[in-house]
Formats: structure tokens, sequence, C-alpha cells
């Protein structure tokens, strides 16, 4: 194999195994001995894969935590020594010739895709065997909220230096982890300065934004991000001499060709930062380069460029993954393909910048998203990277700094809300008391709040995006209602599972009413027992000022009641029994009755063949309130009143009873003789049976240690033949298995969605009310009702689901309306007459799972009635019927106006 070998290398011949094991040993050392500043160079994966396979060991992939499914590692045949190493593929050689940085690498670039780190030992073994390069070497620094973990700083930030007033520029490479002291050390040595005259600013968008003075701060504190602008600052006698606006652009934005500084190479001498990605998105690298440096080409101010969507010029261009950033390239094509968006941001905006607003981002916002609207609307297809957009969204919200995943809703509701605050034309808001509505008409209060929202915002997004919905909270305990009529930016809308599962429950009715009867209804499968309250609701039949209250009931007991609408409905098994019983919904600080049945049953193993009380059928609950005082008749009263729907019908009349001195039934020695007492016994509080059916009328006084009370009725042979107890014997199982009876998957509209989200429920226990009539806080329930709708309306489907324990997608297919979402029977506001029709123009997809998936878009050009999917840089056609899948995220939906 001697003519394998490298020109140059004088290392003895050493076989695959050999190799494999001193480049294991070397890293498994650094791996033991990893401390700040060691040092680990990059190894391009298309050489290394091709020395994996010439040494036939599979752990090598295991120690550098990869694999490659690029070749066969079990090949039977041997493959070739590899060539000189060789790194040309990860080098961006248009920029490394045009700069003094050394060798810059493409930006883009992912680990364990592109390139493989390894500790500079294992390098130098390499460099012996095979010669070739270039060396590309960084260092581990400290990150992390507590900077005890390490990592490799593949991508040291990119500096743009601007010297003032002698408008030099110059772009540097340094270390996130460098000091303050760090850079203004190095811009004086570049620009050969004076140290004590020179201050440097934070120029973010050439807008002198903080003076960078605290020399001990890094980089990284002082939220300096990639391809930042610094300004050099040098002032005479103390005297700034630049012509630079602190709170506007530069006067003059010439600019003279790089100054040549010392040939110090700070890319690769500096401590430097995380570019450890692993990305399953991103293009080929060649192709993904050309890209980028078509884009670094192309950096001229911003122009003012007519919107058309008509033909092959406007609106088709793509957007370049920095590594991870298809949920900002999703989100970003939609906001630029709204067409009221387009045609604001082409004409100049510049004009309603709020550049003073704290609320906002000194304009900075809407200054990159203006530019970045321009370019993908600008003549052309050529794809560019969107960094300098990127470095802007990471100065604000550091949330979106880095290249993991992120969610495409949340970067989306950051970008309305920032660019509207940025554009808002109210310079100072004023301070505007809202009032209750205390009765008032809902239309005036409903104006009333929407005066006094857009007398503090006003801008492009409230005019296309914000609505308006009705909310009404109600106190369970004083019924306190609070109507209040609030803005939204998007609808967030549940998603009930298509698997449905059906119900028994035996309903109970407290009143006498009726007797009680069986109800099957069909839930989510998935669903939250507030789904079976409803169902219950529905189909039982409630007056106005009735509610169901749920239990379950195991040994002719209540084992629990099911008072957490939260609760999820997996935990009811098909073999249990649930009860319900309507009760009144206005009753306040209530203890429940829990009458238990019991009969005489003979006693197992009892020799003398005596009987016992053995507890049977189903318990009755009656609401007493613990502010009200009750007597024994008053109990007495409320049993017979739950039981007189079963009672008999030949002893329905109790004046024609003849009751025998041993009856269970005793006469009551009040006034009203013909009325008969019930064998009831009460558990007070020590746990004692009080005998409600003999002595005196007095007042029970009940337990206060528990919100339910206990209550015993013996049923003898006797009394059972007065009632048709049978009603109480027979309660079903909360599903019957049977060959007809299956879970199945039925379609979900986007209406069914909607429906549930204007559906009353009671708040979760974290967001409880505070009640301004209780002074406390309450579980109270929410009802939304949709006002006003806006020009776009954006609707984001729930699909990710978070728990302590886990985080889960939904994959549910919604059957959205591409065309004539009618919306007019949803509105609240009876006093709008005109109908309210949206069509779809846009959305974001979402394939995959949490965390590793993929985001697209699917647009419509409006002028063309097209449709195309925009995934990332590539850009293609599709029909209309492509449009609707189950990866559907975030709905974009425009008004339908009759004219």
């Amino acid at each position: 194999m001697a003519e394998d070998s490298p020109a140059g290398s004088s290392s003895p011949e050493l076989s695959p195994e050999e190799e494999m094991n001193i480049i294991s040993a070397t890293i498994s050392a650094a791996e033991h001995q990893l401390t700040v500043g060691d040092t680990f160079c990059l190894v391009s994966r298309r050489w290394l894969e091709k020395w994996i396979n010439y040494t036939d060991n599979k752990k090598i992939s295991k120690n550098e935590g990869s694999t490659s499914d690029h070749q066969d590692l079990n090949s039977t045949s041997t493959p070739k020594r590899p060539s000189s190493i060789d790194n040309s593929d990860l080098v961006n050689e248009s920029a490394s010739d045009n700069s003094t940085m050394g060798i810059e690498l493409h930006d883009s670039l992912q680990e364990n895709t592109h390139y493989t780190l390894v500790p500079e030992q294992t390098w130098n073994q390499f460099c012996a065997w095979y010669g070739g390069g270039p060396k590309l070497a960084r260092k581990a620094i400290s990150c992390g909220a507590s900077e005890t973990e390490l990592t490799v700083e593949v991508y040291p930030l990119r500096l743009h230096l601007h010297l003032m007033p002698k408008a030099d520029q110059c772009t540097i490479r340094i270390s996130k982890r460098e000091t303050i002291g760090a850079l203004h050390k190095k811009a004086c040595e570049i620009f050969q300065l004076n140290s004590e005259q020179v201050s440097i600013w934070d120029y973010f968008s050439h807008r002198k934004h903080a003076l960078m003075n605290d020399m001990d701060k890094t980089l990284e504190d002082a939220n300096i991000q990639m391809d930042q602008d610094i300004l050099v600052e040098v002032s005479d006698d103390g005297g700034c001499t630049s012509d630079v606006q602190e709170n506007g652009y530069a006067k003059s934005h010439t600019s003279s060709s790089l100054v040549e500084p010392s040939k110090t190479n700070y890319s690769i001498a500096s401590k430097g930062a995380s570019g450890n990605n692993n990305n399953s998105e991103l293009p080929q690298i060649q192709s993904l380069a050309s890209g980028i440096r078509e884009s670094e080409d192309h950096k001229a101010p911003p122009v003012s460029v007519g919107v058309s969507t008509r033909g092959s010029f406007g609106g088709l261009t793509g957007l370049l993954n920095l590594g991870n950033t298809c949920f900002m390239n999703s989100a970003i094509q939609c906001l630029v393909h709204t067409p009221e968006f387009a045609m604001y941001f082409r004409e100049d905006f510049h004009q309603e910048i709020n550049w003073h607003n704290p609320l906002g981002m000194v304009g900075e916002l809407a200054l990159a998203f203006g530019e970045l609207l321009r370019k993908l609307w600008a003549p052309g297809r050529t794809p560019f990277a969107p960094k300098q957009f990127k470095a802007k969204l990471a100065r604000f919200a550091p949330q979106f700094s880095g290249y993991s995943q992120h969610d495409s809703q949340e970067l989306l509701a950051f970008l309305l809300d920032g660019l509207h605050e940025d554009l808002n034309r109210v310079k100072h808001k004023p301070y505007i008391k809202s009032r209750d509505a205390d009765g008032r008409p809902d239309e005036e209060v409903a104006d009333e709040y929407w005066a006094n929202h857009i007398a503090r915002n006003d801008s492009i997004i409230v005019d296309v995006c914000q609505g308006q919905y009705k909310s009404t909270l109600v106190c369970p305990v004083c019924e306190k209602i609070s109507v209040t009529f609030d803005p939204f930016m998007y609808l967030s809308l549940p998603l009930q599972s298509t698997t449905t599962r059906t119900m028994t429950v035996t309903v109970f009715s407290c009143d006498g009413s009726g007797v009680p009867a069986s109800c099957t209804v069909t839930v989510p499968k998935q669903g939250r027992c507030r789904d079976l309250v409803q169902a219950v609701s529905s189909a039982c039949g409630l007056k106005q000022n009735e509610k169901v209250f749920l239990a379950e009931i195991r040994n002719h007991l209540i084992h629990r009641f099911l008072e957490d609408p939260l609760m999820s409905l997996s935990s009811i098994k098909d073999d249990d029994h649930l009860s319900a019983y309507k009760i009144p919904k206005s009753m306040k600080n209530t203890k429940f009755l829990q009458l238990i049945h019991r009969r005489q049953e003979l006693e197992t193993g009892n020799a003398r063949g005596t009987s016992g009380w053995k507890a049977y059928g189903t318990p009755l609950v009656f609401p007493v309130s613990c502010d009200a005082t009750i007597t024994r008749g008053d109990i007495q009263l409320i049993v017979h009143t739950m039981l007189s729907p079963m009672l008999k019908t030949e002893t329905s009349d109790l004046k024609n009873v003849n009751v025998e001195p041993e009856s269970d039934c005793k006469e009551n020695d009040g006034p009203d003789k013909a009325q008969l007492k019930l064998p009831l016994k009460l558990v007070d509080g020590n746990n004692a049976c009080i005998d409600l059916s003999v002595g005196e009328e007095r007042t029970v006084r009940l337990p206060s240690s528990s919100l339910s009370v206990l209550l015993f009725i013996d049923w003898s042979p006797k009394l059972l033949q007065k009632y048709e107890t049978q009603y109480l014997e027979k309660l079903p199982e909360v599903f019957k298995t049977g060959p007809s009876k299956k879970a199945r998957a039925e379609p979900l509209s986007l209406y069914t969605c909607l429906e549930a989200f204007l559906r009353e429920e009671p708040l979760v226990p974290e967001d409880m009310w505070f009640c301004p009539q209780c002074k406390e806080r309450r579980q109270a329930s929410k009802k939304l009702d949709l006002w006003r709708l806006p020009e776009v309306l954006v609707i984001h489907l729930k699909r990710f689901s978070y728990s302590r324990s886990m985080k889960h997608k939904l994959e549910t297919f919604v059957n959205f309306p591409i065309h004539d979402f009618d919306l007019t029977n949803y509105i609240a506001n009876k006093n709008n007459s005109s109908r309210q029709v949206y069509d779809l123009y846009a959305l974001t997809n979402h394939y995959g799972s949490m965390g590793s998936g993929h985001y697209t878009a699917h647009i419509k050009l409006i002028d063309e009635n097209r449709w195309y999917n925009f995934d990332d840089n590539h850009i293609s056609p599709i029909n209309e019927d492509e449009v609707k899948t189950n990866a559907a995220y975030v709905l974009f939906y425009r008004r339908v106006r009759s004219d």
C-alpha cells in the first residue's frame, strides 16, 4: 500500500486496526480531560467516512457521537487507504480570499453532517499519517447559566467594525466569551489608534445603541450577536468628531475598502462559540454554500421595490436554512405574502416608526422586516440567507438565538407584537382606566373598550390582524358576572380527538322530578371530565338552573366525586360505574348529603342465622347549605322527595297507608301525622349514628370537617315493598363490551375546533380569577365569544401539548375550508349584519415530532390564483387539493369582500 501513502508522510505504515486504536485512545483521553481553552479541529465528514470505512470499525462513530449511513461499514470489500485530508468543502473560499480574518467556514455547517470535531492531538495524528488540511482549529468555552457546561465555539462572533469619522471598516472574528476590553484593544490595534481617545458603541443597525464602557463584561453578556456592527469612535480632546446621530442613521454611509489590519488569525486564535447542531433539514452543502456566497454579494442598502404577484418575477424567492431555521422561514413567508403587509412595507413606512416606544425595539425590527420583505419581492428567484434578520431577532428575542428548533407560532406571535410596537402611531400612550359593564348594553361597552384600545395601540398590525372578543367570567360562589371586551391577534384553537368513546352514566334527580335513567353519550377518547359533563348535560335535559355532579360508585358507595374538569377520561375504566346528580346551580357554601342504602342480609358464618345491614344499590346525593339550619324533619322531607318518583302507585297516597306499630315507617309527632318517618341514621362529626326516626323534632348539627354527610336508610322487606327499588339496583357499567361498540375516528372540522374554543368551561386552578365581590381567587367559569373580526384572521391549531411527564404532538387531520370560511353565526354582536366570510391564502405546516420536525409553508399568490410550497430555499407549485394535510399548523385567512 506504499503507493497510496500521502506525499511527505514519514510515519511508519500501520494497519487499519492500529490506526483505530491510536485514534480511539486520543479521543478517550480528551473526553476525560476536557477543559476551557482546549483546542479541537474540524474534519470533513466526507473524508472521515472514507477513513472509517478503511478502518472498518464502527467504534469510532460511537466515540464521536455520530453514525454514518452513507457507507456500508460491513462491506466485504476492503476500502482503500484514504488520500490526504481534504477540508476544502468546509471552507468558504470567497470569504477567505476577500477578508483579513483568515480561513472562513461556510455559515451553515452542521456537526456530524458536514464535519466532526476531534481533539487537536487526534488531528495531529491524522496529519502525520495523511497530510493535507487545512487545519481548522477551535477552542472549548464555558456556557450555560452556571457556566459549568463546555462547548466548542465553531463560529466565533463575526463583528463589523466601523471607524468614525474616517469611515473605514474592518471585519473580525472574536469569541463571545472575550471581554469588551479585549474588543476595544483589538480595534485600537487594527486601526492603529490611541486607546485613550477611542470609544466603542453597540452600533446595531447603524445606530448608536449603547456605549460599551464596561470593559470586564463579556460580549455574550453585552448581548452582542453574530454580524453585529460596532462603532469605533475617535474623539479629539474628549470631544466627539463623528457625524453619527445617537438616535438616527449616520449622515454618511460612504464605505471604503477594508483596512489592512495585522495578519493575526482571529478566527483561529480566539476562544470560540458554539456551532454544534444536528440538522436534518439542510440542503446539500454545495448548493447551500453557493446560495450564501450569492447573498454575501448583495449587501446594497434597500431600495423601493414594487410588489407584484403577477408573472414569475416577484414573491417566489426562497430563504436558506441557517441551521434549524425552517420555523422562522415558514412564518416569514406567510407574513410577507400577506397583501396588506406587502403593500405597506414596499412604501415609505419609516415615517410611522416609533423610535422611542419603550415596549418596542426602537424601530429595528420593523426596519429589518421591511428590508427582508423587499428582498423577497425583488425580481429574480435567487435564495438568500436571512442572517441579518436572524441576528436582530436573536438580539431582541434571545429565546430564538442559536440554531435550535423553535415553535413557528411562538415566533409569529413575537413578530406581530414586536412589529406593532415598532410601528405604533401612538407616541404617548394615555392612561385609561377600564370601566365595568355594570349592566350596560354590550354594544356600548364593546365600542368603549375598542376606542380605549385604539387610543393606545394604532398600527398596521392592529389595522390588519387584531380583532375583539367578549370574555364573560362567572364566580361559582357569589355569581358575580364580569364582562370584558379584549383584543386578540390570533385564535389558538384546541384539537378535539377524532377517536371517540361511548360512556354510560345513570342520572338521578334530587328534586323528585323523575326516576333514575341511564344515559349513553359519545365523548373524545382522550377527552377531559368537562367533555363528559357537557355531553351528559346536553343529553339528560337539564333545566336552566341545574347542573350535573358526577361521581364514581364502588361497592355501593361513592368512591370519588369527579370535580376536576381537566381530569383525563382515560382514568375511567370501561367496567367502572358512574352516576350523575342533577343539583341546583345557584347553591353556595354547600355540603352534600349522601343517602346510602342498606338492606338486611344473612351474615356469613353466623351460627344463629341473624342478619346484618349491608350496603346495596346506588347512593343518592342532595346538596344542603352550610349556612342554613336543618332539622330532623327537613332531612326526612329531603329523603321523601328524592324517593318519591320510585314510590309504588298503590302507596303513593300516604294518607291511606295503614301503618302497623312494628312498621319501619313511624308516625311523626308533629302536626302532620299523615307524614311517615323513614328509618334514617345520620353520621355526626364523632362518627356516631343519630337515629332520625325517633325522638323529638330538633335541629341537626352537621359535621363541619367534611363536605359530605353520610346518611343511611335501612330498607326492611316491608319498606322495600312500597318502592320500585330496581331503579337503584341496576347501575350499568361505563361501557359494556360488545362486538358492535367500537371506538371510531371521525373527521374533525375547523368549525368544531372553534366551537370547542368558544365553549364555556372553568378556569384551570393556576389561572383562577380574583373575584372583586368575594375578594378571593375563584375557579370561575369562562365563556369567550367573537365580537369583532380582523381583515386577516390568523388561526393557530394547538397540536403540541405539554405536561410534567411528557410532550405530545397531535397528528389530527383538521378539515379546514379553503374558500368561504363563514363565521357569521359565530359573531355575538348581532347588530353586525354583514357576512363574515374568509378565504385561506397561507399556512405553515409542521412535519415530524416535537423538537426534531420540519416546517414548510403553503402560500397562494393571489394575483396568480396559484398555490406554492415554500420549503426553505426550494419553491414548487402545488395543486389546491394538496393544501390540506394533517401537518397544517397556523392558518392565514383573509376577509372576502362583496365588492
